[in-house]
């Protein structure tokens, strides 16, 4: 009876509508539409702008989720110890996530505009101006902005985890005659496994949250390399083919869970070694 609400308020928000969606990859048109089974994601995997879309997005995940996690780490490693202004640093890492999304673009397009302040300074060293944003360097770009958004979050979790590595386990390491490199190894890294894995998850999910940075940077018809999935599904609702617009989103969404299903697995079988 208590659930009852929030129950209701799944199916209507997410559930039914989660339903509705999939029967529109399935028929021709959303309106009095015959049924044509999986037509619609035969035609969209044969869409040569949907692979782009895909391969871009496959490619940024594959890059900016390994940095993400190397450059958290690195500097949650680096403010668990104690460093001066520590506290103030921490909180400087973790204001991308409270700044608005819109008064933050407006810094970045300001650094990487054809007029911008990073032509400007490279003009100043002797180099002509370039646009980042319509050449290959817009992929780097909103890798940068990627991280810039998520490292904040990112090193709090692996500083929690840290933290809650006993002191006695380095103390009887270094005792038994253990490097720095071995207790890292075989104590750090050990022990972050847990918070690694969950990390790695949410590192992945907002990977595919990056296109609100990238809209608003470059419009909704951005340079090649950086038209992303999101990029397609707005485009087709724009155009109102829900056909396509609902098949991306659930091959996606497929994706998706086909990832976060290996990778419990992966976590599990790592579990039960270290147990």
């Amino acid at each position: 009876m208590f659930l009852a609400p929030s129950l209701a308020g799944f199916a209507v928000f997410f559930l039914i509508p989660f339903g509705i969606g999939f029967y529109y990859s399935l028929v021709d048109t959303p309106i009095d539409g015959a049924f044509v089974g999986l037509r619609n994601y035969a035609e969209l995997l044969g869409n040569a702008v949907f692979r782009r879309a895909a391969v871009n997005t496959l490619l940024f995940t594959s890059v900016s989720v390994p940095l993400n996690m190397l450059l958290s780490l690195l500097l949650a490693m680096l403010l668990n110890r104690n460093v001066y202004m520590r506290n103030w640093l921490r909180i400087g890492f973790l204001a991308p996530l409270v700044i608005p999304v819109a008064s933050v673009v407006l810094v970045w397009q300001a650094l990487f505009d054809l007029n911008g302040s990073l032509n400007g300074w490279l003009h100043e060293f002797g180099y002509a101006p370039k646009d980042w944003m319509e050449s290959d360097m817009a992929f780097w770009v909103v890798v940068i902005v990627y991280l810039w958004k998520n490292v904040g979050y990112n090193m709090v979790l692996f500083l929690a985890g840290l933290q809650n590595i006993p002191a006695d386990y380095y103390e009887a390491a270094s005792i038994d005659g253990a490097g720095r490199l071995r207790q890292w190894r075989s104590i750090t890294l050990v022990y972050l496994t847990p918070t690694a894995f969950f990390v790695f998850l949410m590192s992945i999910v907002n990977s595919f949250k990056v296109f609100r940075e990238t809209y608003m940077i470059a419009g909704e018809y951005p340079q090649e390399r950086i038209y992303m999935l999101q990029h397609y599904m707005n485009n087709m609702f724009k155009s109102l083919d829900y056909q396509k617009l609902t098949s991306a989103a659930f091959l996606m969404a497929a994706a998706i869970v086909a990832i976060v299903f290996v990778l419990f697995m992966v976590e599990r079988r790592i579990a039960r070694t270290l147990g």
